[in-house]
Formats: C-alpha cells, structure tokens, sequence
C-alpha cells in the first residue's frame, strides 16, 4: 500500500500533470467567459440585427398522434455560435503563445550571438601559462 502511495505521489506532483490540471481549471473558467459573451452580448446584438428573434427560443413542433415532439434548434444555433467564438479564441490564443516563443527564440539567438564565443582549451591554458610565467618574474615575499 505504501508503494502504491509513493507511486501516486510522484504521479500527482509530475509538472505534465500539474500543467494539465490547471489547463482543466483556466479552460473551464475560459469557457464561461465564453458562454456568458455569446449568451449575453453576441446573441442579443445577432437577435437585434435580424429581427430580434430569441434563438434560445426558436424551435418547431412536432404533432403526433401520441405526444408533440420539439425540436428546439435555437439552442443548437446559439452552441454553434458559442463553440466558433471559443475555437476562435483558442486559435488567437495558441498564434500568439507561438509567437511569443518565436520573439524569445530570436531574443536568445541574438544574445547568443552577441556574446563572446566561449574560449577553447588552448587558449585557457595558454592564459594560465601566461599567468604563471608572471608570477615567477615577480619578487615573492617570504614570511
């Protein structure tokens, strides 16, 4: 049991979980932002423009011998809508994270760049030798 527990902890504390658990929890909060723009500003500006219709509203009646079905697509419409906002916003969202990273990319490169090249082996000997050398011309105070 304990190692089924030790097991799940690195499992819990991994940064690809992590990660993925607040994606779960932003994407969440993101979509009812989401929502509440096409429920509440988009729909009603659409409504207006074309006649102010209720989409939510819009369906058509069945009539059966047995019982009226409803077929309510307005509410489809309306999720239609809500889902084309939200992948838009996805999409703008993912372009400009990509873009971002290409700016830093290119940051880095131009740093690397600019700095000074690393030195080689025999250039860092050849300063230690050099150093040395300088150390045996001078006087060396004794205790």
């Amino acid at each position: 049991m304990r190692k089924f527990l030790n097991e799940f902890k690195e499992f819990a504390v991994r940064g690809n979980v992590i990660d993925m658990a607040v994606g779960v929890v932003v994407g969440g909060a993101f979509s009812k932002i989401v929502t509440s723009l096409v429920n509440d500003v988009i729909m009603p500006l659409i409504s207006l423009a074309i006649g102010k219709v209720n989409f939510t509203n819009l369906s058509y009646v069945f009539h059966t011998a047995d019982a009226d079905v409803i077929l309510a697509y307005g509410n489809f419409i309306q999720t239609v809508v809500e889902f084309i906002i939200l992948s838009f916003c996805v999409f703008c969202a993912i372009k400009l994270m990509a873009k971002l990273q290409f700016q830093k990319k290119k940051e880095e490169q131009a740093e690397e760049e600019a700095a000074p090249p690393a030195p080689t082996t025999e250039e860092l000997l050849a300063e230690i030798r050099d150093l040395l050398a300088a150390q045996s011309q001078s006087p060396v105070l004794k205790p």
